[in-house]
């Protein structure tokens, strides 16, 4: 099977190897049609879906009329627990629902690979040969955006590291996600990939055929 080629950098902006990418992966047909459904099925999923209204069975009250049929000059009432009075209930309001709906995982995975050739083509996935940082230190994340220009940027690990992700959470327009966490919306949703190459492993091993 064909391979890309890929240069694998150390977070200094040395150049310290390479590495191949699976084309079937990373040079993929890219189905735009297919981000739009990834997305929504994302979203979807991210919907706490806890709204919730009372009818009119629900709230408290009611029983007896509020006031006599006739001679009070106002219109006729049967309960004080109807929409119309003052908490009252409300009609058709939102109750509690599971927003999610099903995707296909064929189609998932296929969403993610387009996504992944999206960003090859655009030369916009960089891979390092390790990301580790000492310290908690937003200061020294940011140095390494800088480094290789980056503005907006994903950075998947091979496994989640508290040290990355607390260095670079305070930063906008950046992600660090775990290979188990890597998603269509996150790609789409900045402009640079960064990958280390343990990662680009965990990748394959998981959208490989």
């Amino acid at each position: 099977m064909a391979k890309i080629k890929a240069d694998v950098f150390n977070t200094a902006k040395e150049k310290v190897g390479s590495v191949t990418l699976d084309e079937s992966i990373f040079g993929a047909e890219v189905k735009e049609h297919l981000f739009y459904d990834a997305v929504r099925y994302q979203m979807a999923k991210r919907r706490q879906g806890s709204h919730q209204t009372k009818g009119r069975t629900e709230v408290s009250g009611g029983g007896k009329k509020p006031f006599k049929q006739k001679g009070t000059g106002r219109a006729r009432q049967g309960t004080i627990r109807a929409a119309q009075m003052r908490g009252g209930g409300v009609v058709f309001g939102p109750h509690n629902r599971d927003h999610s709906h099903k995707m296909p995982k064929k189609v998932r995975r296929a969403a993610l690979k387009s996504a992944l050739s999206r960003r090859a083509e655009e030369k916009a996935i960089t891979v390092f040969d390790a990301f580790e940082m000492e310290a908690i230190k937003t200061r020294d994340f940011k140095a390494v955006m800088d480094n290789f220009g980056f503005d907006s940027l994903l950075l998947v690990l091979d496994s989640p590291s508290d040290t990355v992700s607390r260095s670079a959470r305070n930063l906008p327009g950046v992600t660090v996600l775990p290979v188990t966490g890597l998603n269509v919306y996150d790609i789409l949703n900045h402009t640079n990939l960064a990958m280390t190459k343990s990662a680009v492993e965990g990748v394959v091993a998981r959208l490989g055929e």
